[in-house]
């Protein structure tokens, strides 16, 4: 099999079982694939908690640099993959940019995976900055305190907080157009911002 069709069939975040199911291949032709795009730079392999191997093929990978969503899936339990990698050459992404970036997708799974990086902020002042700049300081308040119920996170500062929180008069937002949490109103109506998630959501997080 040529390499450009390896990379067309293979590309995104694989385990050696969905490799086989994709090229229609017994495990021991599944890892030789495997071995021949590793070689030449395609593929980045990771070792899971359950011992499993995780692979991520893409052309970007040959290119080198990061991107937000190699960092989100550095940290979260919860992978992502996508057609489009917004690659970062000559530097690695901060956590903070990433979280701007995935709250701006607006996709709820890249959403969703990004809060376990509030688990490793500590330059509060940066990441304000960024949510002040994007407009999207309450977004980012409202889903640190959802995170809050389903990790242990560093502690916000008191200024990003003061500075965040909505003045009075101040309208509701979405983070994702027309959905609204049933089960963490206190938070909506904190940061007068409608979450897009339920407790059923966030079960990942606990597996």
């Amino acid at each position: 099999m040529e390499k450009i069709e390896l990379l067309q069939k293979l590309a995104g975040i694989q385990t050696i079982e969905s490799v086989m199911d994709l090229l229609r291949v017994n495990r021991e032709m599944a890892i030789y694939y495997l071995h021949r795009l590793r070689k030449e730079g395609y593929v980045k392999t990771k070792r899971q908690s359950n011992n499993r191997r995780v692979y991520t093929i893409s052309v970007d990978n040959k290119l080198g640099g990061k991107s937000y969503y190699e960092m989100i899936n550095r940290y979260s339990p919860i992978k992502v993959s996508t057609p489009t990698v917004y690659r970062i050459y000559g530097k690695e992404p901060s956590l903070e940019e990433t979280i701007i970036h995935a709250i701006k997708t607006k996709s709820l799974r890249t959403i969703l995976a990004s809060l376990a990086l509030f688990k490793r902020i500590n330059n509060w002042t940066e990441l304000y900055r960024l949510a002040k700049e994007n407009q999207i300081t309450r977004q980012v308040g409202a889903l640190y305190d959802l995170t809050r119920q389903i990790m242990k996170v560093r502690k916000m500062t008191l200024t990003f907080r003061a500075n965040t929180l909505p003045k009075k008069g101040e309208k509701f937002q979405y983070i994702l157009p027309g959905l609204k949490s049933n089960e963490f109103k206190n938070i909506e109506q904190k940061w007068k911002i409608y979450l897009p998630f339920n407790k059923k959501d966030l079960e990942d997080y606990k597996r």
